[in-house]
């Protein structure tokens, strides 16, 4: 027995839980498991099921889940992705799977202009939470769902959580940030500058605020939210101006009394690097930024912000000036008792890589950018803007 499974103790269905009653503990083990391209377990009441991102599926897994499964199996995809596919829909649905057919859930989750004319089923709570499983777990969002008996589960010796808790998660987490640890880091254009890391918000991941210089607190504090983004910030990227967004305001910071800049790991407005990837694919056919994310099956912006006004919260932040673009942070942060005193916007190269880019976030999700409507990199006022 391996010392993952000494150190779990067993239900009385022989399947592994964590030591804390079943709650955000075997969450947690549960997404590592799903974004390992594992089998994990969800129970609600007496019903269980085994789930399993479809980008993990293979001849192997298909066979065995198969054999075991109590009732017809299930693809569980996210609205988005069922409107690319043809339907109406405004919730997540679930297509029946009664052979567990690899090509055929492959093209269904992921291939940009299948097409689908069978009936689609509401989602259970248990749909619900797989879904929000592989959401969490940052693979691709769409799941197999094979109901089970429970004197199955130790066949795959899975991670069992309950529904419940999975569904819960994302909303406690947010609530739940832990200061971890800091110290200071000089930067090329602020030299005074202290990094604090915190643990939780989204998942247990690291959230850094960067204090540049030394503001004052009793004052309204410059501050930015900015979401990692590894293609901008530190190669470079054409395709967004995330990289200046990042320095500029860092050297506005220093050279005006100083502010926080929140990093927060959110690559891809959520939806995590891999899927971030697949979406700069689809745009290379022709697809804007949010209809390349529906194909995949994300809506506009899967981000929290409620965790970075804690995070400020801690550092005894009351009232900001926020550097953004974006109308949702600002009322993110209202909505979290803190005092937006002012608004201001950060701005960044424009150029023929990022210009269809940014006309969309304007046009389709209200970001407040100075980007020619026909995407005209020259008529776009002095040719700067962000895309925050």
């Amino acid at each position: 027995m391996s010392e993952h499974q000494e150190n779990s103790r067993k239900t009385d269905d022989s399947t592994r839980v964590s030591p804390d009653n079943g709650g955000m503990i075997a969450v947690e083990r549960a997404i590592a498991e799903i974004r390992a391209g594992r089998v994990a377990a969800i129970r609600s009441g007496r019903s269980y099921v085994l789930v399993l991102g479809v980008e993990a599926l293979s001849m192997r897994l298909a066979r065995q889940l198969e054999a075991v499964a109590r009732r017809t199996p299930r693809l569980v995809l996210p609205a988005p992705r069922l409107r690319r596919l043809g339907f109406d829909r405004a919730k997540p649905g679930v297509i029946a799977a009664p052979r567990i057919d690899m090509e055929r859930l492959a093209m269904l989750a992921m291939e940009q202009g299948a097409r689908f004319d069978a009936p689609v089923a509401n989602a259970s709570k248990l749909d619900l939470a797989a879904l929000e499983l592989v959401h969490l777990a940052l693979v691709h969002p769409s799941v197999l769902v094979v109901p089970v008996s429970a004197n199955v589960l130790p066949q795959f010796d899975p991670l069992l959580a309950e529904a419940n808790d999975v569904l819960a998660y994302r909303s406690k987490q947010s609530t739940e940030l832990e200061l971890i640890s800091r110290a200071a880091v000089p930067l090329e254009d602020a030299n005074n500058t202290e990094f604090v890391v915190f643990r939780g918000g989204e998942g247990m991941r690291d959230q850094v605020a960067i204090i540049v210089g030394e503001p004052d607190m009793s004052k309204p504090v410059t501050v930015r939210l900015h979401s990692a983004c590894l293609t901008g910030d530190l190669f470079g990227s054409l395709k967004c101006d995330c990289g200046d967004q990042l320095r500029e305001t860092v050297k506005f910071m220093s050279d005006n009394g100083g502010g926080i800049l929140l990093y927060l790991d959110q690559e891809g407005r959520g939806n995590g690097l891999s899927n971030k990837i697949r979406a700069y694919r689809l745009q290379a056919t022709g697809l804007d930024t949010y209809d390349a994310d529906e194909v995949i099956g994300f809506d506009r912006d899967q981000r929290l912000f409620d965790f970075a006004a804690g995070m400020l919260h801690q550092l005894g932040v009351k009232a900001v000036r926020i550097m953004t673009n974006n109308p949702t942070k600002i009322a993110a942060l209202k909505s979290a008792g803190l005092d937006v005193a002012a608004e201001q916007r950060i701005e960044g190269r424009l150029n023929d890589f990022n210009v269809r880019y940014l006309s969309a976030k304007r046009e389709r999700a209200g970001h407040l950018l100075s980007v020619d409507e026909n995407g005209d990199a020259e008529a776009a006022n002095d040719g700067r803007t962000g895309p925050d």
